[in-house]
């Protein structure tokens, strides 16, 4: 049966009043739709949200991965405020954080031409960047590293993603296109 983004707001279980808690992990390539695909689910069944990209870097310039520790102590605390959530991001050492406690996830194994051009047509990240002007002066070099994506051999590639999701046992959903993951 293939399963679409649509159809995962009016699955059971999740939201308030439903009974069942929603803990969900959406992982994939930057451009994926990751951040779009949770601000709809946590929306649709009144989830909190946890960006990945909100605690992985510190505020330097250039920019620093925040030690995983501290990483690690703001997703505990996370999870502990929050009977439902969702949490989304590309790094998969800081996924792997949180994944015992998740009782759902969703690959977003989008092509690269897609992720290319969602990212293209991303709309302002303000908790990322002051201004359009200065995420937009970013896209070469963001293309250039979501072309990467299956090469690359770090926490935020394809065989990372594709190893959390093989080796999760709860509900799982792949979605291999913007069709599925709208």
């Amino acid at each position: 049966m293939l399963v679409d983004a649509s159809s995962l707001q009016f699955e059971a279980g999740g939201g308030k009043g439903s009974g069942a808690l929603r803990k969900i992990l959406i992982f994939g390539n930057s451009g994926s739709g990751k951040s779009t695909l949770a601000r709809k689910l946590s929306a649709a069944h009144n989830l909190n949200h946890l960006d990945l990209d909100t605690l992985a870097w510190d505020k330097a310039s250039p920019p620093v991965r925040t030690p995983i520790h501290l990483s690690k102590q703001k997703i505990a605390e996370f999870i502990a405020d929050n009977a439902d959530w969702v949490i989304e991001g590309c790094y998969s050492d800081l996924l792997e954080l949180a994944i015992r406690d998740a009782n759902e996830v969703i690959y977003l194994n989008l092509p690269v031409a897609d992720c290319i051009e969602n990212a293209r047509h991303r709309p302002w990240e303000p908790h990322k960047y002051r201004s359009k002007e200065e995420q937009d002066s970013n896209l070469d070099m963001l293309m250039d590293w979501i072309s990467m994506y299956s090469e690359r051999e770090d926490t935020f590639c394809a065989a990372a993603h594709h190893q959390l999701y093989e080796n999760f046992s709860g509900k799982k959903h792949m979605f291999t296109s913007n069709a599925q993951a709208n």
